[in-house]
């Protein structure tokens, strides 16, 4: 069945509670890019460096990967809806106080506390649409991704509007968003089944003690740090106003959402998943060391563009993560995102000191890098990946909808 028929089971013939569970996702992913085209104004109003600055997003990724292991354990035992509106609650506490920040430390601390919040949220909403959707797995990826792509492109272009007239505005707007996501959730959502086995916190940890799932992780780890490396650190290297800036990564993210949700699944079915990836990363590796070495225009279409290899990316790793190895989906997610998550926290902390260290291009030398490490990492597994891939699908196929809300 083609996902995007429009019948039932169709990607756009769902459930008002998916709906309204996506729905408050693209507020949650737009507080990942939400900062970008500000970076430069909260440095200079809080006399910050790019370094500390680049902290805000350390932090939030940091406890994000170790929460991780917690989201699943909260999950299991509350229920999926309370866990989302927890999460949903987080968001909006430490989202507003983080615009009431005097200091860049204040506001580094505040991001972490919305990093936990977005964790719980995040991970559980994948997991409530997987299990709520209409159309199967396949589907409810390509919705969530849907969200992901439409949150990461409308985040910076909120941070640019709010943004000029303070950089403190863009953290009350989404305070303000997720509450309204909350009360979407309140209204449609019902309470999901718990499920019949609790979750632990090593749970995570002991499904990446599967091969293929490690696999899987090891390159989404080199990957999150390019990606993150163009996320966090490029905004410093195009130096634009907020508006401007804004409009790059609104581009940016159209085109990752494009490229997630309607290109990736016409190229897995014409070339395989790992042919793809493979491709991809190292095409994204050429993109950002061109960005490093080319003129300010350059840069721009360069960032841009990488939107596209982006969105290819996070469709294909999402569906591995998912689907490789003997774990339940929302365990195997979670051990995933807790390896790749650290390159998230990484990529913000070490690029801008690579600079200092060496010059302005290095910290695109070593993303380019990381991009072919990842590239490496599915080519020399690429028989684990497809082997275990194959014999862990059907039992996937069967397990949705009973135990996918221990994440």
């Amino acid at each position: 069945m083609d996902p995007f028929d429009a019948g039932a089971g169709g990607l756009l013939r769902q459930p008002k509670a998916v709906w309204a569970t996506a729905g408050a996702s693209v507020v949650a992913f737009m507080g990942i890019g939400l900062v970008d085209p500000i970076l430069p104004s909260i440095a200079q109003g809080l006399d910050a460096t790019a370094g500390q600055v680049s902290l805000l997003f350390t932090s939030y990724f940091l406890i994000t990967a170790f929460a991780m292991l917690v989201t699943g354990f909260v999950s299991s035992r509350i229920g999926g809806r309370r866990t989302l509106l927890l999460g949903l609650a987080l968001v909006v506490v430490f989202a507003g106080m983080a615009g009431t920040s005097d200091t860049v430390g204040q506001l580094v601390g505040y991001r972490a506390g919305w990093g936990l919040g977005n964790a719980l949220f995040v991970s559980t909403a994948l997991a409530v649409i997987v299990g709520a959707a209409a159309g199967g797995s396949a589907a409810a990826i390509l919705l969530y991704e849907s969200a992901l792509g439409l949150g990461m492109a409308c985040g910076p272009l909120l941070g640019a509007l709010l943004g000029d007239a303070s950089w403190r505005y863009p953290f009350f707007g989404t305070a303000a968003l997720m509450a309204i996501g909350f009360l979407g959730i309140t209204v449609f959502l019902k309470e999901q089944p718990k499920p019949t086995r609790r979750t632990s916190l090593l749970d995570p940890l002991k499904a990446l003690g599967h091969g293929g799932l490690a696999s899987v992780a090891a390159s989404a780890f080199f990957y999150n740090y390019t990606f993150f490396t163009v996320l966090a650190f490029t905004p410093f290297v195009l130096d634009m106003t907020p508006y401007a800036s804004g409009a790059v990564f609104f581009a940016w993210g159209l085109l990752l959402a494009v490229f997630s949700v309607l290109v990736a699944p016409r190229l897995q079915r014409r070339f395989g998943s790992l042919k793809v990836l493979g491709g991809s990363l190292l095409l994204l590796a050429a993109d950002v060391l061109v960005l490093g070495y080319g003129g300010h225009a350059t840069a721009v279409v360069c960032t841009i563009l990488s939107g596209a290899f982006i969105g290819v990316n996070n469709t294909v790793y999402t569906e591995l993560a998912l689907g490789v190895s003997d774990a339940p989906r929302p365990v195997a997610s979670a051990g995933y995102n807790f390896v790749r998550w650290f390159a998230a926290a990484a990529a913000p902390f070490f690029a801008p000191r690579i600079e200092e260290w060496t010059d302005i291009h290095v910290p695109f030398v070593v993303a380019a890098v990381t991009a072919v490490l990842g590239a490496v990492v599915v080519a020399v597994r690429r028989e684990a990946l497809t082997h275990e891939a194959a014999e862990t699908e059907p039992r996937h196929a069967a397990e949705d909808g009973v135990t996918v809300f221990a994440n």
